[in-house]
């Protein structure tokens, strides 16, 4: 955009400067070649001296290798010769953490990666204070990760990890501290175990929910007993509740041919064996 910008002016210019001098030559050849090559020098030297900064992007200038301002975004010019500008994006970036191999605080190996996200917020500290503030924010957020991680069992390297990124993300701002970036984020991507070590977290997960199935399942039992055992005093207590649930279960056993049902004492005469048990009882 800014070679467009440059030799767009440029052609204005010579076209400008074009129809002043052919007049000139045509009166004089000497002087019309000598304001020909006056002028291209001084439109070289202006075009070259315009600059474009987009919406994200600030330019910091440079005038005689001393820093002078911050422009953009916009059209804006320098001083040829004598400023130097740099532009910087100012747009959050996202920079991949490679993955590393470390040691938590239980003694597990563990590979892991990550992302940061961060922006320049402050564009001529992040020039003058630090060469490469990329190269080195990576640097900085692989050192924190060891050493946050180096704190954590595997345990809490599983169940905290938005916890341990915030942990990460105040030691790298800390450390970054004055060079004009601000950190937006870091998010833990994988975690790598050794095979043997999934094997057994497997099991025990299984276990863990073999475990959870029995208590579940005692526990049903149980209350399951509870109801017999009060539906067996109800029964107890009213005489006839038994011949009415004798009554139920043989119409539920439905009227299909295939269903034959043996009723081997009739409840009449299990009624009057009750009774004669009560009488020889109740005599002394």
């Amino acid at each position: 955009m800014i070679n467009y910008i440059s030799g767009l002016i440029f052609f204005i210019l010579l076209i400008i400067g074009g129809a002043v001098v052919v007049p000139m030559g045509m009166a004089s050849p000497g002087l019309g070649i000598l304001a020909g090559i006056v002028w291209l020098v001084i439109d070289i030297i202006i075009s070259s001296g315009c600059q474009l900064a987009a919406q994200w992007e600030r330019g910091v200038v440079f005038r005689l290798g001393r820093y002078s301002a911050i422009k953009g975004p916009g059209l804006f010019f320098i001083i040829p010769l004598i400023d130097q500008v740099k532009l910087i994006d100012t747009r959050i970036r996202a920079m991949d953490i490679p993955a590393q191999q470390m040691i938590t605080k239980d003694n597990v190996p563990v590979k892991i990666n990550g992302v940061i996200f961060f922006k320049v917020e402050q564009v001529a500290d992040a020039i003058i204070k630090v060469q490469d503030y990329r190269y080195a924010i990576g640097q900085y957020a692989q050192t924190a990760l060891r050493d946050v991680i180096g704190q954590m069992t595997l345990d809490q390297l599983l169940s905290e990890r938005e916890q341990i990124a915030k942990m990460i993300e105040a030691a790298v701002e800390k450390d970054t501290q004055g060079w004009g970036l601000e950190v937006t984020g870091i998010n833990i991507q994988d975690v790598e175990m050794p095979e043997d070590l999934k094997k057994m977290m497997s099991r025990q997960a299984s276990a863990e929910r073999e475990k959870r199935a029995t208590i579940t399942k005692a526990e049903g039992d149980k209350e399951a007993a509870f109801n017999l055992a009060a539906a067996a005093m109800t029964m107890a207590a009213s005489p006839g509740a038994m011949q009415l649930r004798t009554l139920q279960t043989i119409d539920g056993l439905g009227p299909t041919a295939s269903n034959t049902v043996v009723i081997a004492v009739p409840i009449d005469l299990m009624d009057a064996m009750q009774s004669i048990a009560r009488n020889l009882k109740a005599k002394p």
